[in-house]
C-alpha cells in the first residue's frame, strides 16, 4: 500500500480532516470527516470499475462523487488525509498506481489507497487488528495489525487460486445441474431449481437462454440464493458446494491469521459481503465449526456496518485522532 504525501499544500479553509472513500463495483460512498469524528458531508455515486471503463474514466466518476459531497457540505481547501478503499485495487502495484492518480487531484495532504476489503475489516474492529473474509460476487481476505503489517491474497479469481463467491457458486451450481440433467453427473435438485428460477423447464433451456443472451450473464448471480435454498432443503450436491465454500473461507482466514502470528490468539475473524452477511445457516454454521477446530481462539462476527466507516476509521488512524473520534464516527453510522 502506498502513501503519497505533498509538502507545502495550502490548507486554508479546510474544515475536514479526512476524506473517506469506499468504492465498490456497484456503488461509491464518500464522507468528509472532522478530526473529532463528525461527518461533515457525504454522498453516494456509481461503482468503481477501472477494468471495464479504464482508470481515467473510473477516477473521473469517483471525483464527481467527491465534488458532490464537497459542494453539499461547503467543504473548502484540502484535508489532512485521503483514505480510499477501492474495489479492483487487488495488487499492491495497483494500489500504488491509484494512490498516485488520486493524489494528483489535490484532495489531501496525504493519500492512501487500499483494497476495499480493508474497509470492511476496519469497520468491524475497535483497533486495526484482525482478519476479514469478504464473499460477495467473488471472495477475498485481508488481515492487519496496529503496527501496519498486513496479510492478503491477490484475489483475482481462479488464476490466483480462488474458489467461490456468489459468481463462482452460481457457475458451480450450473455445472453440476447441467451434468445431472444429461446423465454425466450425480442427480441433484439443482437441475430443476435453477431453470425454475427463470421460469424455464429444463437445464437445456437455461443453457440456451444464457448462451444466446436471452438471459443476461449478469443475472447468474441470482442463482447463488437458489443454491443455498436447495442445500437447505437437503440436496447433497448443493450442500457439498456450500460446505466447499465454508472450507475456502476458513482456509483463507487461517492462513492470514498464521501469517500475522495470530493463530493462537483471541482475535476477530470478520465475515462480510452479500453471501456471508446473509447468514445462511449451513454456511455460517460450517464456517464456525471449522474455525473452532483450526483457530479455536478466533471470535467470528458478521460485519453489517457501512464500509465507508472503515475507510474513515483508517483515515483517523493515519492522522492520530483520539479514540473518542472513532467512537463518535461509529455512533454516526450506527
Amino acid at each position: 500500500m502506498g502513501v503519497t504525501e505533498s509538502s507545502g499544500v495550502d490548507r486554508a479553509g479546510a474544515r475536514a480532516a479526512v476524506l473517506a472513500i469506499d468504492a465498490g463495483n456497484s456503488k461509491t460512498d464518500v464522507a468528509f470527516v472532522g478530526a473529532d469524528g463528525s461527518v461533515l458531508a457525504s454522498s453516494r455515486g456509481p461503482g468503481f470499475q477501472p477494468p471495464k471503463t479504464g482508470v481515467t474514466a473510473a477516477v473521473d466518476t469517483l471525483a464527481a462523487t467527491v465534488e458532490e459531497a464537497r459542494t453539499k457540505g461547503g467543504i473548502t481547501g484540502v484535508v489532512e488525509h485521503v483514505s480510499a478503499c477501492l474495489a479492483n485495487a487487488d495488487l499492491p502495484v495497483e494500489e500504488r498506481q491509484l494512490t498516485a492518480a488520486l493524489h494528483e487531484l489535490g484532495w489531501g495532504r496525504t493519500t492512501q489507497v487500499r483494497n476495499d476489503t480493508f474497509a470492511i475489516l476496519r469497520a468491524g474492529v475497535d483497533e486495526p487488528r484482525g482478519v476479514a473474509v469478504v464473499c460477495g460476487a467473488g471472495i477475498n481476505c485481508v488481515g492487519m495489525l496496529p503496527d501496519g503489517r498486513t496479510a492478503r491474497f491477490p484475489a483475482l479469481g481462479r488464476i490466483s487460486g480462488d474458489w467461490g463467491g456468489g459468481g463462482g457458486l452460481a457457475d458451480e451450481a450450473l455445472w453440476h445441474a447441467a451434468r445431472a440433467e444429461d446423465g454425466r453427473g450425480e442427480p441433484t435438485a439443482l437441475a430443476a431449481a435453477l431453470p425454475g428460477h427463470f421460469g424455464l423447464d429444463s437445464m437445456y433451456a437455461l443453457i440456451e437462454a444464457l448462451h444466446l443472451g436471452r438471459i443476461a450473464a449478469a443475472r447468474r448471480h441470482e442463482l447463488a440464493p437458489v443454491l443455498f435454498a436447495t442445500s437447505a432443503a437437503g440436496d447433497p450436491v448443493a450442500r457439498s458446494l456450500v460446505h466447499r465454500q465454508a472450507e475456502e473461507v476458513v482456509a483463507m482466514a487461517t492462513v492470514a491469521l498464521e501469517r500475522l502470528g495470530l493463530l493462537d490468539e483471541e482475535v476477530p475473524v470478520l465475515l462480510g459481503g452479500s453471501v456471508l452477511a446473509a447468514r445462511h445457516r449451513q454456511l455460517d454454521g460450517r464456517i464456525r465449526e471449522l474455525l473452532a477446530l483450526r483457530a479455536p481462539k478466533a471470535v467470528v462476527e458478521v460485519v453489517t456496518a457501512a464500509p465507508v466507516l472503515g475507510a474513515a476509521l483508517l483515515g483517523l488512524d493515519r492522522i492520530g485522532a483520539p479514540s473518542e473520534a472513532g467512537a463518535a464516527l461509529r455512533e454516526h453510522y450506527a
